[in-house]
């Protein structure tokens, strides 16, 4: 009875996989060639086709900012490095000029100030001061707000903003008498 019932079980398997391998067969038959697309999954997105993002590679220092230990500021980049000494890699951030700048050349860190009023109104930290233009003094700093957002163009600032974590680096490494470099 057993060789019985094992026969009857392979039996209805064949069977079974014959139904299933019909109907695929019938249900591909039957389809169109190429499926329906909707608007939206006609194409992939980008951000499904693009690959994750990967360590942003820091800019490059400018090549005509000098050489030794020293604060390159470039005006056009808007972008600060901290230059140590030879061999390490600088570190580099983005910063928001104010609506006054210095010139370009070469500058020395003149005073510091931990904690202030910047001269839009706003409570900055770790300010480290370097030039003067149009009667405005220039320097670093950032908001206690961690905000860097544009400057009201009506007003001559000389705060140049950057991030809270960068101004903690700024402040460590711009001390009294440090050099500082303004490329175009």
């Amino acid at each position: 009875m057993a060789s019985r019932s094992s026969g009857i079980v392979a039996g209805l398997t064949v069977a079974a996989l014959a139904a299933v391998g019909f109907l695929g067969y019938q249900a591909s038959a039957t389809a169109p060639a190429a499926p329906a697309q909707t608007p939206q999954a006609a194409a992939p997105s980008a951000a499904a086709v693009a690959p994750a993002p990967g360590p942003e590679k820091p800019a490059a220092v400018p090549a005509d900012s000098g050489t030794g230990v020293r604060v390159v500021y470039s005006l056009g980049q808007k972008r600060v490095w901290l230059v140590g000494e030879d061999g390490r890699e600088p570190r580099t951030f983005p910063v928001m000029p104010s609506t006054v700048h210095p010139k370009t050349g070469t500058y020395l860190v003149s005073s510091r100030s931990g904690a202030v009023t910047g001269s839009d109104g706003v409570p900055v930290e770790h300010v480290v001061r370097f030039a003067s233009a149009d009667g405005v003094v220039v320097g670093f700093s950032a908001r206690t707000d961690g905000g860097m957002p544009q400057p009201d163009p009506a007003k001559k600032t000389g705060g140049i903003r950057m991030s809270r974590a960068d101004g903690d680096a700024m402040w460590a490494f711009a001390t009294i008498n440090s050099k500082i470099v303004v490329v175009p």
